[in-house]
């Protein structure tokens, strides 16, 4: 595989990920085909970016920042009570497709560490409680 091909695709997958909120396996092909690339070379750019996502989102994405900052907050006691909270593992979504829940490493809030983001809206300083607070708001219960 060019290098030419890898950067020709990602657009394309921007494209779709933007339109459809995933890459729909039966783009895969296409995708391969149209780039000159085989399937599996596809899909390992897909797998390889962490924006990139084979399986519809939830109606709502539930960013938890890992990084070291937010651990030194409570960020893994975070992590940890939103998964059993909403009944998932990390990337994951809820049964009844309320919420994908999703790691990132950095939101670009270190100074108010741990930070979470709830469809594009950042919250800082995010306790178990106020997480829960978050949630319900935002799922309108």
């Amino acid at each position: 595989m060019s290098s030419t091909n890898q950067a020709d695709l990602l657009p394309a997958l921007h494209q779709l990920q933007e339109r459809f909120g995933y890459i729909p396996d039966d783009a895969i092909a296409d995708l391969a085909r149209t780039h000159n690339m085989s399937r599996a070379e596809v899909v390992g750019v897909i797998g390889f970016y962490h924006d990139f996502h084979r399986t519809p989102p939830g109606r709502q994405r539930l960013r938890i920042c890992r990084a070291e900052s937010c651990q030194a907050m409570g960020a893994d006691a975070l992590a940890m009570h939103a998964s059993e909270r909403l009944g998932v593992e990390f990337g994951a979504t809820t049964a009844d497709g309320g919420v994908t829940l999703e790691a990132v490493y950095c939101l670009g809030n270190c100074a108010c560490s741990p930070a979470v983001m709830l469809d594009g809206e950042l919250h800082g300083r995010v306790s178990t409680e106020r997480l829960d607070a978050i949630l319900a708001e935002g799922r309108g219960t």
